[in-house]
């Protein structure tokens, strides 16, 4: 058995930032894997969620935000990097987590049991894990996903990782190696000028427009067509638009708690960063009745989006940029 971090998935306690009193306990797959690495790890995450300011309205979607790899170098010393799994998963993860190193790679939610009653044998999702243990012998894998470190074994092993899989239209995952041989460990002092400096760098990235207004005139284009729909797509639409946009508030808004905690006046921001992550759910329960059949107004609720946005990024940007 190979095993990085000494942790085990009967005991493992999550992040705190997917605690069971968010307004968004998940985010996506990729933030939801470094929220827990980075935890695990024992790092403090809230310098790192200065890139959430700069989320945007795609015209069709939310940003699908992630950690930038950058983000992660300067920060941490983390080197994140495309690897090619030309072995083969089950080989690549063992030699590697041998060397001190973790491997996030996407794989079919088909056959990780943490996600059951959800598409665990359900439905083929795409999504990533970040591998830390592997017994081959066995046929064990403990990984991240979600809001936790896991378990799986038997055919969930070899459904993940591809053991046995000779068909070659299948084609291999997209694979990341997290290097952790020059992880540096800041103290608070050097993180929150660290912190400071990254919300500079973002807010200049900051969308150039409110993207709420935006957002609600496609919201009202879409509204019939997302009726007739019916649940199923609703749930990709509300995944892919409110899900990520309440999300990143809410990692935003945690990222301004964390610094006011350390005296920076953005206790204000914070606010309203957590107001938009509850609008966007209350939004997403309107949503859903609109699919029920039945009338919905999301006029107001959007109302108080837009402004909550122009009142967090003024503040901001007015102190940072």
């Amino acid at each position: 058995m190979t095993r990085l971090l000494p942790i085990d998935a009967a005991t493992y306690v999550p992040s705190p930032l997917h605690a069971e009193d968010r307004i968004w306990i998940e985010t996506n797959c990729y933030v939801d894997v470094w929220l827990e690495l980075l935890h695990a790890l024992g790092l403090e995450t809230g310098p790192a969620l200065a890139f959430t300011l700069a989320v945007d309205f795609e015209g069709d979607q939310w940003q699908f935000f992630k950690f930038p790899a950058e983000d992660l170098q300067r920060l941490y010393g983390i080197e994140v990097a495309e690897m090619n799994p030309w072995r083969g998963l089950e080989h690549h993860v063992d030699e590697q987590l041998g060397m001190g190193r973790l491997i996030i790679t996407e794989v079919d939610s088909w056959y990780l049991p943490d996600t059951a009653r959800v598409s665990y044998r359900i439905e083929h999702v795409k999504t990533s894990i970040a591998t830390n243990m592997i017994d081959r012998d066995a046929q064990r894998l403990g990984y991240f996903h979600s809001a936790g470190y896991h378990e799986l074994d038997a055919d969930d092993y070899q459904g993940v990782l591809g053991v046995g899989r000779d068909r070659p239209e299948i084609l291999a995952p997209y694979v990341e190696l997290v290097k952790l041989d020059a992880v540096k460990r800041l103290d608070d002092h050097e993180l929150k000028d660290a912190a400071l400096d990254h919300v500079r760098l973002h807010l200049a990235r900051r969308p150039a427009t409110n993207p709420v207004p935006r957002f609600r005139k496609r919201l009202e284009e879409d509204l019939e067509w997302l009726r007739a729909e019916g649940l199923g797509t609703f749930h990709q639409y509300a995944f892919a638009t409110l899900r990520q946009f309440g999300s990143a508030a809410e990692l935003a808004g945690s990222l301004c708690a964390w610094l006011a905690e350390r005296g920076e006046p953005t206790a204000d921001a914070g606010r309203d960063f957590a107001g938009l992550a509850s609008g966007a759910k209350t939004a997403q329960f309107q949503l859903a009745r609109l699919v029920s059949g039945r009338a919905i107004d999301t006029g107001p609720i959007l109302d108080t989006m837009e402004h909550g946005w122009d009142s967090a990024m003024d503040a901001l940007v007015e102190r940072y940029a």
